[in-house]
């Protein structure tokens, strides 16, 4: 983790004062900020892998509240209905394209920092092999 970033998990001033301020405003916010400031540092994981995980957890609520609108009661008019039932699909259809999108984004960005790291790992290795790593001599 960043040890200069603002908000990190740890007993600050700041993590202290907005624990504090979680618990008189609603409860369990302050107990998510107290679950932060003792185990955060344990939460090293990539915007992808959290994407992921929250896919998880929460997308069987996503699927489940998508069937519960799906049948839609007759509202008598059959024209009606039917173009209801042609943009429901092709709304879904898009929701799909945007959901592969964003996976195909997801998969792109993780190449990339992936690569980052390697350069960088590689970097340090080169540097650390040459001897010009901070300054002392390897004997």
């Amino acid at each position: 983790m960043n040890e200069t970033a603002l908000l990190r998990p740890a007993w600050t001033p700041l993590t202290i004062a907005l624990m504090v301020i979680g618990f008189v405003v609603f409860w369990p916010l302050g107990l998510v900020m107290l679950a932060y400031i003792i185990w955060g540092d344990r939460l090293n994981m990539s915007r992808g892998e959290w994407k992921r995980s929250a896919e998880r957890a929460f997308g069987s609520c996503k699927r489940n509240m998508r069937q519960a609108a799906e049948p839609m009661a007759s509202t008598g008019n059959a024209a009606f209905d039917e173009w209801r039932r042609s943009e429901m699909e092709r709304i879904e259809a898009e929701r799909r394209k945007l959901d592969e999108m964003r996976a195909e984004f997801d998969r792109y960005t993780d190449e990339l920092r992936k690569a980052r790291d390697r350069e960088e790992f590689d970097r340090f290795m080169r540097e650390r092999n040459n001897g010009n790593f901070g300054g002392t001599s390897q004997d």
